[in-house]
Protein backbone atom coordinates (compact mmCIF):
# COMPACT_ATOMS: atom_id res chain seq x y z
CA UNK A 1 0.00 0.00 0.00
CA UNK A 2 1.06 3.60 -0.38
CA UNK A 3 3.45 5.16 2.13
CA UNK A 4 3.00 8.94 1.74
CA UNK A 5 -0.09 10.99 2.72
CA UNK A 6 -2.83 11.49 0.17
CA UNK A 7 -2.19 14.42 -2.17
CA UNK A 8 -4.79 16.96 -3.26
CA UNK A 9 -5.18 18.48 -6.70
CA UNK A 10 -7.52 20.90 -8.48
CA UNK A 11 -9.42 19.91 -11.62
CA UNK A 12 -10.64 23.10 -13.27
CA UNK A 13 -11.96 24.50 -16.54
CA UNK A 14 -13.01 27.86 -17.82
CA UNK A 15 -16.73 27.49 -17.15
CA UNK A 16 -19.26 29.80 -18.86
CA UNK A 17 -23.04 29.49 -18.62
CA UNK A 18 -24.15 32.67 -20.41
CA UNK A 19 -22.68 35.74 -22.07
CA UNK A 20 -22.72 37.86 -18.91
CA UNK A 21 -19.17 36.63 -18.16
CA UNK A 22 -16.47 37.19 -20.78
CA UNK A 23 -13.99 34.57 -21.85
CA UNK A 24 -11.21 36.77 -20.48
CA UNK A 25 -12.90 36.84 -17.07
CA UNK A 26 -13.26 33.04 -17.20
CA UNK A 27 -9.53 32.76 -17.82
CA UNK A 28 -8.70 35.13 -14.97
CA UNK A 29 -10.99 33.14 -12.66
CA UNK A 30 -9.29 29.85 -13.57
CA UNK A 31 -5.90 31.45 -12.95
CA UNK A 32 -6.95 32.73 -9.53
CA UNK A 33 -8.18 29.29 -8.44
CA UNK A 34 -4.91 27.72 -9.61
CA UNK A 35 -2.86 30.27 -7.65
CA UNK A 36 -4.94 29.64 -4.51
CA UNK A 37 -4.34 25.91 -4.98
CA UNK A 38 -0.58 26.38 -5.25
CA UNK A 39 -0.44 28.66 -2.20
CA UNK A 40 -2.51 26.13 -0.28
CA UNK A 41 -0.19 23.20 -0.97
CA UNK A 42 -2.09 21.38 -3.72
CA UNK A 43 0.10 18.99 -5.68
CA UNK A 44 -1.30 19.56 -9.18
CA UNK A 45 -3.71 21.63 -11.24
CA UNK A 46 -5.45 19.63 -13.98
CA UNK A 47 -7.14 20.99 -17.12
CA UNK A 48 -8.93 18.76 -19.62
CA UNK A 49 -9.75 18.95 -23.32
CA UNK A 50 -13.19 19.82 -24.70
CA UNK A 51 -14.35 21.32 -27.97
CA UNK A 52 -17.10 23.82 -28.82
CA UNK A 53 -18.63 23.64 -25.32
CA UNK A 54 -19.02 26.83 -23.32
CA UNK A 55 -19.63 25.00 -20.04
CA UNK A 56 -16.16 23.40 -20.16
CA UNK A 57 -13.91 25.64 -22.25
CA UNK A 58 -10.61 23.98 -23.15
CA UNK A 59 -9.80 23.30 -26.82
CA UNK A 60 -6.31 22.40 -25.56
CA UNK A 61 -4.96 22.32 -22.02
CA UNK A 62 -1.44 23.15 -23.22
CA UNK A 63 -1.55 26.98 -23.59
CA UNK A 64 -3.40 27.38 -20.29
CA UNK A 65 -0.90 25.16 -18.47
CA UNK A 66 2.06 26.92 -20.10
CA UNK A 67 0.68 30.23 -18.86
CA UNK A 68 0.25 28.80 -15.37
CA UNK A 69 3.82 27.49 -15.51
CA UNK A 70 5.00 31.09 -15.73
CA UNK A 71 2.71 32.22 -12.90
CA UNK A 72 3.65 29.42 -10.49
CA UNK A 73 6.79 27.80 -9.12
CA UNK A 74 5.84 24.55 -7.40
CA UNK A 75 2.45 23.16 -8.37
CA UNK A 76 2.51 20.45 -11.02
CA UNK A 77 0.66 21.02 -14.30
CA UNK A 78 -1.61 18.25 -15.54
CA UNK A 79 -3.15 17.78 -18.97
CA UNK A 80 -6.14 15.86 -17.74
CA UNK A 81 -6.93 14.61 -20.23
CA UNK A 82 -5.68 14.69 -23.82
CA UNK A 83 -8.26 12.96 -26.04
CA UNK A 84 -6.15 10.43 -27.94
CA UNK A 85 -8.22 10.14 -31.16
CA UNK A 86 -7.95 13.91 -31.74
CA UNK A 87 -4.13 13.95 -31.72
CA UNK A 88 -1.07 12.50 -33.43
CA UNK A 89 1.51 10.82 -31.12
CA UNK A 90 4.31 13.07 -32.42
CA UNK A 91 2.32 16.15 -31.52
CA UNK A 92 1.37 14.84 -28.07
CA UNK A 93 4.98 13.94 -27.30
CA UNK A 94 6.37 17.26 -28.51
CA UNK A 95 3.79 19.55 -26.90
CA UNK A 96 3.84 17.80 -23.54
CA UNK A 97 7.66 17.74 -23.56
CA UNK A 98 7.65 21.46 -24.30
CA UNK A 99 5.29 21.99 -21.34
CA UNK A 100 7.77 20.04 -19.21
CA UNK A 101 10.62 22.28 -20.37
CA UNK A 102 8.62 25.48 -19.83
CA UNK A 103 7.61 24.37 -16.33
CA UNK A 104 11.06 23.00 -15.42
CA UNK A 105 9.86 19.43 -15.01
CA UNK A 106 6.33 19.86 -13.64
CA UNK A 107 4.24 18.28 -16.41
CA UNK A 108 1.76 15.45 -15.82
CA UNK A 109 0.25 13.83 -18.92
CA UNK A 110 -3.23 12.34 -18.83
CA UNK A 111 -4.75 10.51 -21.79
CA UNK A 112 -8.29 9.31 -22.48
CA UNK A 113 -10.27 7.74 -25.27
CA UNK A 114 -12.93 10.50 -25.36
CA UNK A 115 -16.60 10.40 -24.46
CA UNK A 116 -18.75 12.96 -26.28
CA UNK A 117 -20.09 11.77 -29.63
CA UNK A 118 -20.70 15.46 -30.34
CA UNK A 119 -16.92 16.00 -30.52
CA UNK A 120 -16.27 12.89 -32.60
CA UNK A 121 -18.90 14.03 -35.11
CA UNK A 122 -16.98 17.25 -35.62
CA UNK A 123 -13.35 16.23 -35.24
CA UNK A 124 -13.39 12.59 -36.41
CA UNK A 125 -15.96 12.56 -39.20
CA UNK A 126 -18.59 10.81 -37.12
CA UNK A 127 -16.41 7.97 -35.83
CA UNK A 128 -18.07 6.28 -32.86
CA UNK A 129 -16.74 7.57 -29.55
CA UNK A 130 -16.67 4.02 -28.19
CA UNK A 131 -13.95 3.20 -30.73
CA UNK A 132 -11.53 5.68 -29.18
CA UNK A 133 -9.97 2.99 -27.00
CA UNK A 134 -7.77 1.68 -29.80
CA UNK A 135 -6.32 5.17 -30.28
CA UNK A 136 -5.56 5.41 -26.58
CA UNK A 137 -3.87 2.01 -26.46
CA UNK A 138 -1.72 2.84 -29.47
CA UNK A 139 -0.94 6.36 -28.30
CA UNK A 140 0.55 5.59 -24.88
CA UNK A 141 3.58 3.44 -25.87
CA UNK A 142 4.22 5.59 -28.95
CA UNK A 143 4.43 8.82 -26.93
CA UNK A 144 6.73 7.23 -24.38
CA UNK A 145 9.01 5.91 -27.14
CA UNK A 146 9.14 9.32 -28.84
CA UNK A 147 10.09 10.99 -25.55
CA UNK A 148 12.96 8.53 -25.18
CA UNK A 149 14.48 8.86 -28.66
CA UNK A 150 14.16 7.84 -32.31
CA UNK A 151 11.09 5.78 -33.03
CA UNK A 152 9.18 4.60 -36.12
CA UNK A 153 5.55 3.55 -35.81
CA UNK A 154 3.46 1.17 -37.89
CA UNK A 155 0.16 0.79 -36.09
CA UNK A 156 -3.50 0.32 -36.93
CA UNK A 157 -4.28 4.01 -36.44
CA UNK A 158 -1.02 5.84 -37.10
CA UNK A 159 1.99 5.13 -39.27
CA UNK A 160 5.10 7.30 -39.49
CA UNK A 161 8.83 6.82 -40.25
CA UNK A 162 11.55 7.40 -37.68
CA UNK A 163 10.86 10.47 -35.63
CA UNK A 164 11.41 11.75 -32.09
CA UNK A 165 10.07 14.24 -29.59
CA UNK A 166 11.69 17.65 -29.90
CA UNK A 167 12.21 18.99 -27.32
CA UNK A 168 12.82 16.16 -24.88
CA UNK A 169 11.12 16.31 -21.48
CA UNK A 170 13.15 17.28 -18.43
CA UNK A 171 11.68 14.51 -16.28
CA UNK A 172 13.48 11.21 -16.68
CA UNK A 173 12.85 8.67 -17.89
CA UNK A 174 9.54 10.35 -18.83
CA UNK A 175 6.89 12.62 -17.30
CA UNK A 176 4.21 10.74 -15.32
CA UNK A 177 1.45 9.36 -17.56
CA UNK A 178 -2.14 8.91 -16.42
CA UNK A 179 -5.00 6.92 -17.95
CA UNK A 180 -8.67 7.69 -17.36
CA UNK A 181 -10.10 4.27 -16.50
CA UNK A 182 -13.40 2.69 -15.52
CA UNK A 183 -13.62 -0.93 -16.71
CA UNK A 184 -11.13 -3.54 -15.57
CA UNK A 185 -9.45 -3.77 -18.99
CA UNK A 186 -8.54 -0.05 -18.82
CA UNK A 187 -7.06 -0.53 -15.34
CA UNK A 188 -5.08 -3.54 -16.62
CA UNK A 189 -3.78 -1.57 -19.62
CA UNK A 190 -2.72 1.38 -17.47
CA UNK A 191 -0.88 -0.69 -14.87
CA UNK A 192 0.78 -2.96 -17.46
CA UNK A 193 2.06 0.14 -19.27
CA UNK A 194 3.39 1.85 -16.14
CA UNK A 195 0.70 4.53 -16.10
CA UNK A 196 -1.08 6.05 -13.13
CA UNK A 197 -4.88 5.73 -13.05
CA UNK A 198 -7.50 8.47 -12.71
CA UNK A 199 -11.11 7.53 -11.99
CA UNK A 200 -14.35 9.40 -11.40
CA UNK A 201 -17.42 7.91 -9.72
CA UNK A 202 -19.61 10.68 -11.24
CA UNK A 203 -23.03 10.58 -9.52
CA UNK A 204 -22.49 7.27 -7.77
CA UNK A 205 -21.70 6.97 -4.08
CA UNK A 206 -18.61 5.86 -2.27
CA UNK A 207 -19.43 2.24 -3.05
CA UNK A 208 -18.36 3.13 -6.61
CA UNK A 209 -15.05 4.46 -5.32
CA UNK A 210 -14.60 1.16 -3.47
CA UNK A 211 -15.36 -0.79 -6.65
CA UNK A 212 -12.95 1.28 -8.75
CA UNK A 213 -10.25 0.84 -6.10
CA UNK A 214 -10.83 -2.93 -6.20
CA UNK A 215 -10.41 -2.95 -9.97
CA UNK A 216 -7.18 -1.00 -9.61
CA UNK A 217 -5.89 -3.35 -6.89
CA UNK A 218 -6.77 -6.36 -9.07
CA UNK A 219 -4.83 -4.87 -11.99
CA UNK A 220 -1.84 -4.25 -9.72
CA UNK A 221 -1.98 -7.84 -8.41
CA UNK A 222 -2.15 -9.15 -11.98
CA UNK A 223 1.08 -7.31 -12.86
CA UNK A 224 3.46 -8.36 -10.06
CA UNK A 225 6.63 -7.26 -11.81
CA UNK A 226 5.51 -3.64 -12.22
CA UNK A 227 5.74 -1.06 -9.42
CA UNK A 228 2.36 0.05 -8.11
CA UNK A 229 1.31 3.23 -9.90
CA UNK A 230 -0.79 5.98 -8.30
CA UNK A 231 -4.59 6.07 -8.09
CA UNK A 232 -6.47 9.37 -8.30
CA UNK A 233 -10.16 9.94 -7.58
CA UNK A 234 -11.77 12.95 -9.27
CA UNK A 235 -15.01 14.17 -7.69
CA UNK A 236 -17.18 17.29 -7.67
CA UNK A 237 -16.31 19.01 -4.40
CA UNK A 238 -17.77 21.91 -2.43
CA UNK A 239 -17.00 22.80 1.17
CA UNK A 240 -19.40 24.90 3.23
CA UNK A 241 -19.09 26.27 6.73
CA UNK A 242 -20.30 24.19 9.67
CA UNK A 243 -22.56 27.07 10.73
CA UNK A 244 -24.56 26.78 7.47
CA UNK A 245 -26.79 23.70 7.95
CA UNK A 246 -28.35 24.28 4.53
CA UNK A 247 -25.02 25.16 2.93
CA UNK A 248 -25.08 21.93 0.94
CA UNK A 249 -28.21 22.73 -1.06
CA UNK A 250 -26.95 25.36 -3.49
CA UNK A 251 -23.83 23.39 -4.53
CA UNK A 252 -25.95 20.23 -4.86
CA UNK A 253 -28.38 22.09 -7.13
CA UNK A 254 -25.43 23.57 -9.06
CA UNK A 255 -23.89 20.14 -9.59
CA UNK A 256 -27.29 18.81 -10.66
CA UNK A 257 -27.40 21.57 -13.30
CA UNK A 258 -23.89 20.56 -14.41
CA UNK A 259 -24.94 16.91 -14.82
CA UNK A 260 -28.17 17.85 -16.60
CA UNK A 261 -26.05 19.87 -19.01
CA UNK A 262 -23.63 16.96 -19.37
CA UNK A 263 -26.64 14.77 -20.21
CA UNK A 264 -27.74 17.18 -22.94
CA UNK A 265 -24.29 17.25 -24.54
CA UNK A 266 -23.76 13.52 -24.12
CA UNK A 267 -27.17 12.74 -25.63
CA UNK A 268 -26.12 14.65 -28.77
CA UNK A 269 -29.72 15.14 -29.89
CA UNK A 270 -29.88 18.94 -30.01
CA UNK A 271 -27.73 21.37 -31.99
CA UNK A 272 -26.09 23.86 -29.61
CA UNK A 273 -26.42 27.60 -30.21
CA UNK A 274 -23.08 29.38 -30.30
CA UNK A 275 -21.57 26.86 -27.91
CA UNK A 276 -24.43 26.85 -25.41
CA UNK A 277 -26.84 23.97 -24.79
CA UNK A 278 -29.71 24.11 -22.33
CA UNK A 279 -29.56 21.52 -19.53
CA UNK A 280 -31.86 18.55 -19.93
CA UNK A 281 -35.09 19.35 -18.03
CA UNK A 282 -35.26 18.18 -14.43
CA UNK A 283 -38.46 16.24 -15.12
CA UNK A 284 -36.52 13.95 -17.46
CA UNK A 285 -34.89 12.48 -14.35
CA UNK A 286 -38.04 11.92 -12.30
CA UNK A 287 -37.24 8.21 -12.16
CA UNK A 288 -33.50 8.80 -11.60
CA UNK A 289 -33.05 9.43 -7.86
CA UNK A 290 -29.30 9.92 -8.29
CA UNK A 291 -30.04 13.29 -9.93
CA UNK A 292 -31.82 14.79 -6.90
CA UNK A 293 -29.97 17.43 -4.85
CA UNK A 294 -30.49 15.26 -1.78
CA UNK A 295 -28.70 12.35 -3.46
CA UNK A 296 -25.92 14.57 -4.83
CA UNK A 297 -25.39 15.93 -1.33
CA UNK A 298 -24.36 12.40 -0.34
CA UNK A 299 -22.52 11.32 -3.49
CA UNK A 300 -20.65 14.46 -4.54
CA UNK A 301 -18.03 15.63 -2.05
CA UNK A 302 -20.28 18.27 -0.50
CA UNK A 303 -20.22 19.06 3.19
CA UNK A 304 -18.62 20.73 6.17
CA UNK A 305 -14.87 20.32 6.63
CA UNK A 306 -15.39 17.56 9.20
CA UNK A 307 -17.79 15.67 6.92
CA UNK A 308 -15.36 15.85 4.02
CA UNK A 309 -12.39 14.82 6.16
CA UNK A 310 -14.27 11.70 7.26
CA UNK A 311 -14.99 10.63 3.68
CA UNK A 312 -11.47 11.40 2.50
CA UNK A 313 -10.07 9.27 5.32
CA UNK A 314 -12.03 6.39 3.82
CA UNK A 315 -10.58 7.10 0.37
CA UNK A 316 -7.10 7.20 1.84
CA UNK A 317 -7.68 3.83 3.52
CA UNK A 318 -8.70 2.41 0.13
CA UNK A 319 -5.25 3.30 -1.23
CA UNK A 320 -6.18 6.48 -3.08
CA UNK A 321 -2.98 8.49 -3.61
CA UNK A 322 -4.54 11.70 -4.91
CA UNK A 323 -7.94 13.29 -4.48
CA UNK A 324 -8.77 15.82 -7.18
CA UNK A 325 -11.20 18.58 -6.26
CA UNK A 326 -13.40 18.99 -9.36
CA UNK A 327 -14.44 22.63 -9.27
CA UNK A 328 -16.81 22.72 -12.28
CA UNK A 329 -20.29 23.04 -10.81
CA UNK A 330 -22.17 25.99 -12.42
CA UNK A 331 -21.72 28.16 -9.30
CA UNK A 332 -20.20 31.62 -9.28
CA UNK A 333 -16.47 32.18 -9.11
CA UNK A 334 -16.76 33.67 -5.64
CA UNK A 335 -18.56 30.56 -4.39
CA UNK A 336 -15.90 28.29 -5.88
CA UNK A 337 -13.15 30.45 -4.42
CA UNK A 338 -14.69 30.33 -0.92
CA UNK A 339 -15.07 26.56 -1.08
CA UNK A 340 -11.45 26.13 -2.16
CA UNK A 341 -10.25 28.40 0.64
CA UNK A 342 -12.23 26.39 3.20
CA UNK A 343 -10.73 23.17 1.83
CA UNK A 344 -7.22 24.57 2.15
CA UNK A 345 -7.78 26.03 5.61
CA UNK A 346 -9.79 23.28 7.29
CA UNK A 347 -9.54 20.01 5.33
CA UNK A 348 -5.94 19.73 4.17
CA UNK A 349 -4.32 20.14 7.61
CA UNK A 350 -5.96 16.88 8.67
CA UNK A 351 -3.88 15.04 6.04
CA UNK A 352 -0.68 17.04 5.77
CA UNK A 353 1.50 18.12 8.66
CA UNK A 354 3.38 20.47 6.36
CA UNK A 355 2.73 22.00 2.91
CA UNK A 356 2.74 19.45 0.10
CA UNK A 357 5.94 19.11 -1.88
CA UNK A 358 6.00 18.85 -5.62
CA UNK A 359 8.57 16.08 -5.29
CA UNK A 360 7.45 12.58 -6.19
Amino acid sequence: MKESPMRFSLFVHMERWDESVSHRECFENLTELALIAEAGGFSTVWIGEHHSMEYTISPSPMPQLAYLAARTSRIRLGAGTIIAPFWNPIRVAGETALLDVISNGRAEVGLARGAYQFEFDRLMGGMSAVDGGKHLREMVPAVRALWEGDYAHDGEVWQFPTSTSVPKPIQQPTPPMWIAARDISSHEFAVANGCNVMVTPLMKGDEEVEDLARKFDTAVANNPGIPRPDLMVLRHTHVHSADEPEGWRRPAEGIQKFYRTFDAWFGNKTTPKNGFLEPSPAEKFAERPEFTPESLHKTAMIGTPDEIIERLRHYEALGVNEFSLWSDNSLTHEEKKRSLELFVEHVMPAFQEQPASAAR
